[in-house]
C-alpha cells in the first residue's frame, strides 16, 4: 500500500481556503484510488518552530552522539523527515502570501533539510536523496499569477522539493482568485485537481 503525505499551511480553515480544497480534492482521489494511507500535517495548526543556532547544531548531529537536550530540539525534524521518507507521495496546498511560501512552509523546509539524511553533497554538488516520490502542489494566490517573475512561492517551492530528490511535481493552481474572473479559475483548478486520480 502506499502512503500520501498532506502537508497544508493556510491560515484560513478548509471552508474558507482554496488551497486547502484543492489539495484535499487531490489527496482524497488518490486514495480513493490507490487505496493509501494518509498523513496530514497542518503546518499552520501545529506552530513548528523556527531553527535556531542550538536546533541546528542539534539536526546536524547524529542521533546517537546528541545530548538529551539536543534530541529534544531534533525530535520535531527527526518526524517530518521520517514523514516524507515515508510518503510515495506529497500532496503540499499552500497558499501565496505577498508572493511568497507561508512563514511556516519555510520553516519546514529549513527543519527537513539536512545534510546526510534528506541531500548530501557530492564532487558535483548536491544531491537529493528522497527520490522517486511524487509532488502534487495545490496553490491558491490572489493575484499573483503562477510561474510569473514575481512568484517566489511555486518556483522555491519546485526548486526546494528537487533539491531534496523529489523532481516529479505537478502544479495544480487556482491563481488571480481576487480578479473579475476568480470564480472561474477556482472553478477550473478544482475540476484539474479531480482530474488527477481520474
Amino acid at each position: 500500500m502506499s502512503n500520501i503525505l498532506y502537508i497544508t499551511a493556510s491560515i484560513r480553515s478548509h471552508a474558507e481556503s482554496i488551497s486547502r480544497q484543492l489539495g484535499q480534492s487531490i489527496v482524497d482521489g488518490l486514495a480513493a484510488k490507490t487505496g493509501a494511507s494518509v498523513t496530514t500535517r497542518d503546518l499552520a495548526a501545529n506552530d513548528l518552530p523556527y531553527v535556531s543556532a542550538e536546533r541546528f547544531a542539534a539536526n546536524l548531529t547524529p542521533a546517537a552522539d546528541r545530548t538529551p537536550e539536543q534530541a529534544e530540539l531534533a525530535a520535531i525534524a527527526d518526524t517530518l523527515i521520517a514523514e516524507l521518507q515515508a510518503a510515495d507521495t506529497i500532496v503540499i496546498a499552500a497558499p501565496v502570501y505577498n508572493f511568497g511560501p507561508p512563514a511556516v512552509l519555510k520553516a519546514w523546509a529549513d527543519l527537513v533539510a539536512r545534510v546526510g539524511t534528506t541531500f548530501r553533497y557530492t564532487a558535483t554538488g548536491p544531491e537529493g536523496l528522497l527520490t522517486g516520490k511524487k509532488a502534487y502542489l495545490a496553490i491558491a494566490t490572489g493575484g499573483t499569477p503562477v510561474g510569473a517573475d514575481f512568484d517566489y512561492m511555486s518556483r522555491w517551492l519546485t526548486f526546494f522539493l528537487g533539491f531534496i530528490g523529489i523532481t516529479d511535481v505537478e502544479i495544480v493552481a487556482a491563481d488571480g482568485i481576487m480578479g473579475i474572473d476568480g470564480e472561474e479559475k477556482i472553478a477550473a483548478a478544482k475540476d484539474a485537481a479531480l482530474k488527477i486520480a481520474a
